[in-house]
């Protein structure tokens, strides 16, 4: 065999075998069949298919906006309901606490005027309570109201103070009343007399050259000595005060508006409160004797700028002179003598701060007087100032 012949062989064995061909029968249902739109598409149709797609999920991604706003609107009503319920609720309570307050006012004034044996206070309103309103004629009456700005003009022009503290417009109107109206002005010979200050007495107040304590009491049977005594006392504590309230008055605001400040303003408050009871026992000149003769020594004291020696003599009062059982009362056969005077209480050495809680309150409230008395009255020896 020639190298032709080899050659020919392996390229033979190479080639791929044909695949037996089909009659133009087979073949023309498959080629009929088969059509050029499954193999292509056109880009018409492509896009029309994309903006189909994106115009669906644009339509669903409004559908869950509306639905969130829905949503959102029907909660920002809900909430408006219940904060309109709310400030309704605050609304009605204000009221309430309102009217209540000026129904506890109006029951305090009465209780006043009758202790003090005033005439009683005329209502505001008709007889259905209510208050008057301003179509009723201009003449003045004790059923009008008037606006709260004329008030006050009304009451400078009487040289009042236009507010007191923490007077509310019903007690404004009721005290402009109480000095216009002719049967309240007018007063007969029975009816007490109540002084301008910070806390009215019916005692008739003396000048300050005659404040001076005198060094020794009157006689229990001497009525008018001890009238004029509790006279005395009333017009230098009401000095005191008058001169406490000048003080805090006359400070800079920033110093008003400070918390010192306020708690200053606080603690004065608090002193007339507590120091009314006592100003009560001297227009009734009912105050025991234990407590009147070292009242009277403190006073003195501080008059004569002996501050030191004022406050030994308060804390004798308060505190008093006996014994106080501290630690182990009971030691046995090591007991100390003269143990059993522990829990006696001599004349003298009983403290009267523990008497009762007025009582406290008073002389806690006279000690308070001291400390600001050597401030606005400073002695001359220093060594008299109390720590």
């Amino acid at each position: 065999m020639d190298f032709k012949s080899l050659m020919s062989a392996q390229i033979a064995k190479s080639k791929p075998k044909p695949t037996p061909s089909k009659s133009p029968e087979q073949q023309a249902p498959s080629t009929s069949s088969q059509s050029p739109a499954q193999k292509y598409l056109r880009r018409a149709e492509l896009e029309a298919a994309r903006e189909a797609a994106y115009a669906a999920e644009q339509a669903r991604i409004e559908a869950e906006r509306e639905e969130r706003a829905s949503k959102k609107r029907k909660l920002e009503e809900e909430e408006a309901e219940r904060a309109a319920a709310r400030e309704e609720k605050k609304r009605r309570l204000a009221e309430e606490s309102r009217r209540r307050r000026e129904e506890e006012e109006r029951e305090e004034e009465r209780k006043r005027r009758k202790r003090l044996g005033l005439p009683e206070d005329p209502p505001l309103g008709g007889e259905d309570g209510k208050t008057a309103t301003s179509s009723t004629p201009t003449t003045p009456t004790p059923e009008q109201d008037i606006p709260d700005d004329e008030l006050r003009s009304k009451l400078r022009s009487l040289n009042e103070p236009v507010a007191m503290y923490d007077e509310t417009h019903p007690s404004r109107l009721r005290r402009y009343y109480g000095l216009t109206t002719p049967s309240k002005s007018l007063t007969s010979s029975n009816k007490p007399k109540l002084s301008n200050g910070p806390i009215p007495t019916t005692l008739e107040l003396v000048p300050e050259r005659d404040m001076l304590i005198p060094s020794a009491l009157p006689p229990a049977s001497d009525t008018a000595a001890h009238a004029y005594l509790y006279r005395q006392l009333a017009s230098y504590f009401t000095l005191l005060l008058a001169e406490w309230s000048s003080a805090l008055s006359s400070r800079d605001p920033s110093v008003k508006a400070s918390s010192s400040g306020k708690a200053a303003h606080a603690s004065y408050l608090q002193v007339l409160k507590d120091l009314t009871p006592l100003f009560r026992r001297f227009e009734r000149a009912d105050l025991d004797h234990a407590l009147l003769d070292p009242i009277c020594q403190i006073v003195r004291s501080a008059q004569a700028r002996r501050y030191v020696e004022a406050n030994d003599r308060y804390l004798t009062l308060s505190i008093g002179k006996a014994a106080w059982p501290i630690g182990v009362t009971m030691v046995g056969i090591h007991e100390r003598s003269a143990r059993e005077k522990l829990h006696e209480a001599s004349d003298g050495k009983q403290a009267h701060i523990m008497a009762d809680e007025a009582t406290r309150k008073f002389l806690q409230s006279i000690k308070r007087c001291l400390t600001f008395a050597q401030t606005r009255w400073p002695p001359e020896d220093l060594g008299q100032l109390m720590g």
